[in-house]
């Protein structure tokens, strides 16, 4: 008889929130942007993150990052800086968010910086959000990871933060079709907005539709629910709970790091 399942130990990983690149409104220099990247990214490895996902929050307003409206190519270039430069400081595993939506993108830095995730937040289906309305372009995508021969492991977000479904769509109906037809390793589930966790009942009816299919957590993550949301889930990303007083737009404060991973130990196996 086979032995039972054992879920692996979730992942814990930081978020680098890069400030404005230099096509952003707000952009202020690249000296700026590398040594925020670096502190951000050591204080995370200092406390003991497993990792460290690398955005270009600062760029808003976004472009869609579709087909159609690219992010512009000074936004890679410098993820794919960043994310080189944070590995030979941590040697921590990374992964990469090309916001808005821009997966191609996301996937083109990952194959220079040999980065683990890559996580798209509109991989299927369509939304409207603040830049409008984004479709999925999860065809396209996975034929430019087959191009690349990556085999880099794509999060898609399942109503995603900031946004809402074009059409209403039913929980499990949805979740089990992003699970099973969009090519996505993980689902990503977050509150409405950056820094807010997702409802607990949503992630349980998730978890009943795609079984044993790696939820994520995609934001809110915290000390006050960590006892609650983390042995719901096999993953999880945070920034916002990690930052100085919890707010996004601070540096990262060790301090926070190791309380919140003492918080969210391994799974035992």
């Amino acid at each position: 008889m086979n032995p039972p399942a054992v879920r692996p130990a979730p992942l814990l990983l930081g978020v680098v929130h890069l400030p404005p690149l230099p096509s952003a409104k707000d952009h202020r220099g690249m000296s700026e942007v590398w040594a925020r990247a670096l502190a951000d990214a050591r204080a995370y490895a200092e406390g003991g993150f497993d990792g460290i996902v690398v955005e270009n929050f600062g760029d808003a307003p976004f472009h869609k990052g579709t087909h159609a409206d690219p992010v512009p190519p000074d936004v890679p270039a410098a993820l794919a800086v960043a994310a080189d430069r944070i590995v030979a400081a941590t040697g921590l595993p990374i992964g990469i968010n090309c916001l808005r939506n821009d997966g191609v993108a996301a996937l083109g830095v990952a194959a220079v910086t040999a980065a683990r995730w890559v996580r798209i937040n509109v991989l299927s289906g369509a939304y409207v959000t603040d830049q409008g309305l984004i479709e999925g372009e999860a065809a396209r995508v996975f034929a430019y990871r087959r191009r690349l021969g990556s085999n880099v492991e794509v999060l898609a977000d399942f109503l995603v933060k900031h946004a809402a479904p074009l059409a209403p769509i039913d929980v499990a109906t949805g979740a089990r079709d992003l699970a099973e037809r969009s090519g996505a390793a993980g689902l990503v589930l977050s509150g409405s907005r950056t820094g807010e966790p997702v409802d607990v009942a949503l992630l349980d009816t998730v978890r009943a539709a795609v079984g044993a299919f790696p939820i994520w957590l995609g934001s809110g993550l915290s000390l006050a629910n960590a006892a609650s949301l983390w042995p719901r889930c096999d993953g999880a990303i945070v920034g916002t709970a990690c930052k100085q007083d919890g707010r996004v737009d601070r540096p990262v404060d060790v301090a926070r790091v190791r309380a919140l991973r003492a918080a969210c130990p391994p799974r035992p196996v």
